[in-house]
């Protein structure tokens, strides 16, 4: 069966940085929107069944129930028989039933905290991460009628994951010798003591930045090595920088519409799987992918890790070149 995936997260892009930034509200009208043209162009490249995660706006009803009543709903689209909590757990379930249930192509609607629930479940999917968030340094702007047309290529197996995707790295954190949680992106180790509203925002509390990837083109803490090195997606490093203390100072866009003066210390590479051991002096949490996560306390002992285990990542024009060199549109 040529099947695909669809998860779509009903909280990305309403946290607490819609009031101390400028960033982007991606209601959740125009998520139906989204996944409607996803459906339709999957639809159109030869899938014939869909599944999508429930969620507490009824998000994929309703794709479902506009497409009925167009007429223009060919293929079998199911909702995921789950229980649904309304928080992360959801994502991370949904994933994991997905992938039971065989699909070639997971697609995620969401910032970097809903690509990394899936990234902490997903094994040998390949996965397209559409930015409906806050912080999108993984997920990227695209529009869904091209989203669903490469999911729809990876269906029907035209392109391998060898042909068209990515082995992505991974920000992993271990204590004693027990990992625990991981970040696509960026782990950011802050005196803040508390959880709260999840998303980190305040600059003086941050005393440390590790990442998988870095680039001034970015938004949010990754940048803050991005402004003095780049890390790309397949280079074979990851980077840390020490935050407000160091003799030198970058501006870094932080947040949206946010250019942060900073003072940092030099930035150190990270090889890959080399361990970074971090040993507090003082009780804090780590913030993963933007999200508070991680309380740590005094005399507590972590290793952090770049690695390449994260998911494999859809590289949308490599899949439609292939796939155009191959004569799948031609009819």
């Amino acid at each position: 069966m040529k099947s695909i995936g669809i998860i779509a997260n009903p909280a990305s892009g309403k946290d607490i940085r819609r009031l101390v930034s400028h960033a982007t509200v991606v209601d959740n009208n125009e998520k139906v929107n989204i996944v409607k043209r996803i459906i339709l162009s999957a639809q159109g490249c030869g899938v014939d069944r869909i599944y999508i995660m429930p969620d507490t706006f009824l998000i994929g009803y309703k794709a479902i129930e506009d497409l009925k009543i167009s007429r223009e709903l060919k293929i079998d689209v199911e909702i995921l028989n789950m229980n649904i909590k309304g928080n992360v757990m959801d994502t991370i379930q949904a994933t994991k039933i997905m992938e039971e249930k065989g699909v070639k192509c997971l697609v995620v609607l969401g910032g970097d905290g809903t690509n990394r629930a899936v990234a902490k479940s997903i094994t040998t999917t390949p996965l397209i991460g559409v930015s409906t968030g806050t912080n999108n340094v993984y997920p990227q702007m695209i529009e869904g009628t091209v989203v669903g047309m490469a999911a729809g290529i990876m269906a029907t197996g035209i392109c391998s994951i060898d042909d068209c995707c990515s082995k992505d790295k991974r920000v992993e954190i271990f204590r004693d010798g027990q990992l625990i949680d991981i970040a696509l992106v960026d782990c950011v180790i802050s005196r803040q003591k508390y959880v709260g509203s999840k998303a980190i925002w305040n600059m003086e509390d941050i005393d440390m930045v590790i990442v998988s990837r870095a680039h001034p083109a970015s938004i949010g803490f990754s940048t803050i090595v991005g402004t003095s090195l780049i890390v790309r997606t397949d280079d074979d490093f990851g980077a840390l920088i020490q935050v407000n203390t160091g003799s030198h100072r970058v501006k870094a866009p932080v947040a949206a519409g946010t250019i942060r003066e900073i003072s940092v210390g030099e930035v150190r590479s990270l090889k890959l799987d080399e361990a970074f051991y971090f040993k507090p002096g003082y009780n804090g949490i780590m913030a993963l992918d933007g999200e508070r996560e991680v309380p740590f306390k005094v005399g507590e002992e972590y290793q952090i890790k770049v690695t390449r285990n994260g998911p494999y990542r859809v590289i949308i024009d490599k899949t439609l070149e292939l796939a155009q060199r191959n004569g799948f549109f031609k009819r």
